[in-house]
């Protein structure tokens, strides 16, 4: 892999200038689990532990209070060989094969991820000033898939499609997908850790939230309650509720599912807010699952999502279980054609 042989070069100053120690291997997300070091490093910024004895240098006098020692036995010795040939500075065949690895990258994706992919790179190249820069990127693409190619050419609206660029080696169409590439198709599975905004008002049914917290501390999961104002909303049996967040400083982005539980009288005053409004919209176009009761159809029409109401949608005067069992799947990804024309 020649970009994992240039980053073996590198990593090593890397690590030093980012993290501004020697001790980056202390760090509990870098330590060497099945091979630990031993030396005699000592103190320094980031040091997670330190070694213990009467010694931090070698050799000493201290026997086994001084610390690790080198064993010519069983440590490491480099095996002897012949060499013979001329030493040349050449660079492997695979160097020049700059397609086939974003290939099989790319058709490893789900419908979804690969319309991802020539989103961003849309995205990216419609900010690229000179026409010819951007034809001859679709071009490139081109040699990793005409599809792909054909999305980021309509995108960019470029009048034809460009020739397929040189390439220095013909692209290999004998790699087969592997669906441990995308990232959909290796979801958790689970929806603990994850966290669920409530947007609640005064008379919020009580048995629903009751429920719904139940089903997320059993998952694992967390919630937090949104509401107008900070000071506590009171339920449909007229139980105080603490609230987390003001709607207007607790937007959706800030939650992987979101449910509305209001009253009508609720949803109407709250159709009327733009934050509250945004708090709906912005949960339907970034395809998070949506709990919610009849109660809040207010607020749905004024948020102008009456007509988006899908299968992503549940009543949770009906089950909560339902709700979490597909919030396993963190979005749904079968409203985005509906969410996004480009």
């Amino acid at each position: 892999d020649p970009l994992l042989q240039g980053r073996n070069f590198s990593y090593l100053d890397t690590q030093l200038k980012r993290l501004g120690s020697p001790n980056f291997t202390h760090i509990p997300v870098n330590t060497p689990k099945q091979c630990p070091v031993h030396t005699f490093q000592q103190d320094g910024h980031m040091a997670m532990r330190n070694p213990t004895g009467r010694a931090n240098y070698e050799p000493n006098s201290w026997g086994a209070d001084g610390g690790p020692r080198e064993d010519p036995t069983r440590g490491y010795t480099t095996h002897p060989r012949q060499e013979a040939g001329p030493a040349l500075r050449i660079r492997p065949a695979s160097f020049a094969d700059h397609y086939s690895q974003a290939r099989q990258f790319y058709i490893s994706q789900t419908p979804v991820e690969q319309a991802h992919i020539g989103d961003a790179l849309v995205f990216e190249l419609s900010k690229v000033d000179r026409v010819e820069i951007r034809e001859r990127m679709v071009a490139h693409l081109r040699n990793i898939d005409d599809d792909l190619a054909e999305h980021v050419r309509a995108g960019l609206g470029i009048a034809e499609m460009p020739e397929a660029a040189d390439a220095a080696v013909e692209t290999r169409t004998d790699l087969d997908p592997s669906p441990a590439l995308s990232i959909i198709l290796n979801g958790p599975g689970s929806f603990a850790g994850r966290k669920v905004g409530v947007l609640a008002t005064d008379g919020m049914p009580a048995a629903v939230f009751a429920d719904l917290t139940t089903a997320l501390e059993e998952e694992g999961a967390m919630v937090e309650v949104v509401a107008p104002a900070r000071g506590g909303v009171t339920d449909s049996e007229g139980n105080e509720v603490a609230v987390d967040q003001k709607v207007d400083g607790g937007p959706s982005v800030l939650y992987d599912a979101v449910a509305l539980l209001l009253t009508e009288e609720g949803a109407r005053g709250l159709s009327t807010d733009a934050t509250a409004r945004d708090f709906l919209t912005d949960a339907v176009a970034h395809l998070k699952f949506i709990g919610w009761t009849p109660a809040a159809q207010a607020l749905v029409e004024a948020a102008g999502v009456a007509d988006m109401v899908d299968d992503g949608w549940f009543d949770l005067s009906e089950s909560a279980a339902d709700f979490i069992e597909a919030c396993r799947d963190l979005r749904h990804w079968d409203r985005e054609p509906a969410v996004d024309q480009t």
